[in-house]
């Protein structure tokens, strides 16, 4: 049985080792990483690293290459090209130190649902060399820490998605490792669960480095200390939310509402020297306009004369920063 959980699992770590190569250095290293599958380029030459103790969050569109680099780093797969180190350790050469450092939560969590909860993650914790003296309270532990206290004497086959999705999570997190990899965490929790998951994210700040994949950008800008993004393969952008929207003040945005005939006032809007496009909404009876301008220029007391001097109300003018929605999908569509 142990050896089908080791097959299962694939790359998830026996137990924290502070014995690494050098404790100071980047938890994570990635450095011209390439993959193919055959001719097929999966991974395009990108280059990234994860800080000791941050939480890196892990942005693509489908088909980006996400989990083929996931999989690299947990020793899933051999790269084609390229050199990765996980708390100093050659995914290549060393794959079992490195399988020793992490806590591996794939997104599709493969447990035995035959098994009770408790059952589980003592047989776990056994495989991946917690003590027998610390077995049990690192169980109880974990299971209040994640929020299956619940439902631990429960059949896994008998548990919601989002349940089995938390014990995923212990399971990653039973043996204490350095680093946490976490593919889609908080895919099929409800919206109190996703809360839950992600306040414990938070909260294991600092005591481990963690990367995890998502789709949900609000959920990057709540929990993570940085992002990188990559689309077909090569990586995008990376750094934090206010950096990535340094990287576009290029361009200045306003929220405008207004009292008046939206055509009018779209085209109105549009004629101000220095706008560069105008996107309209209506709510509540005003049109709702998202205004893009030239950084050089500030067009605030133009568009607010052009409104006044049509005698229509004006609501509200504000200036706003790109959203990580917008920028995300500029960046995933530049080379489409």
């Amino acid at each position: 049985m142990a050896e089908k959980a080791e097959a299962a699992e694939g790359s998830t770590a026996a137990g924290r080792s502070d014995s690494s190569p050098s404790a100071s250095q980047a938890a994570i290293e990635v450095k011209d990483l390439t993959k193919y599958y055959v001719d097929f380029l999966a991974v395009d030459n990108i280059s990234f690293d994860v800080r000791e103790g941050e939480i890196l969050g892990f942005l693509g569109p489908n088909g980006a290459g996400k989990s083929t680099t996931i999989r690299i780093l947990t020793c899933f797969m051999p790269a084609s090209s390229g050199v990765v180190k996980v708390a100093g350790y050659d995914v290549f050469t060393q794959s079992l130190d490195v399988r020793r450092q992490i806590g591996y939560m794939p997104e599709n969590t493969p447990l035995y649902p035959e098994m009770r909860v408790r059952e589980y993650l003592m047989f776990r914790a056994t495989i991946k060399g917690v003590s027998r003296a610390r077995r049990r309270s690192r169980v109880g532990e974990i299971v209040s820490l994640c929020g299956i206290s619940e439902v631990e004497n429960k059949i896994i086959g008998q548990l919601s998605k989002g349940y089995r999705q938390r014990v995923g999570l212990a399971d990653a997190l039973i043996a204490d490792p350095r680093i946490l990899v976490l593919d889609e965490p908080l895919a099929s929790l409800d919206p109190n669960q996703q809360q839950m998951a992600k306040k414990l994210i938070k909260e294991l700040r600092g005591k481990h480095t963690i990367i995890f994949s998502t789709h949900i950008l609000a959920d990057v800008e709540e929990v993570a200390d940085r992002m990188i993004i990559i689309d077909r393969g090569r990586l995008v952008g990376a750094g934090t939310p206010d950096e990535f929207a340094r990287r576009f003040e290029s361009e200045r945005h306003l929220r405008i509402e207004v009292a008046g005939p939206r055509a009018e006032v779209q085209q109105t809007i549009q004629a101000v020297p220095g706008v560069k496009s105008v996107e309209v909404a209506e709510h509540d009876g005003l049109v709702v306009l998202k205004v893009r301008s030239e950084a050089a220029k500030d067009v605030r007391e133009e568009v607010a004369r052009a409104v006044l001097t049509k005698n229509w109300g004006l609501r509200e003018i504000r200036s706003e920063r790109m959203e990580l929605a917008e920028i995300f999908a500029r960046l995933t569509t530049a080379t489409h």
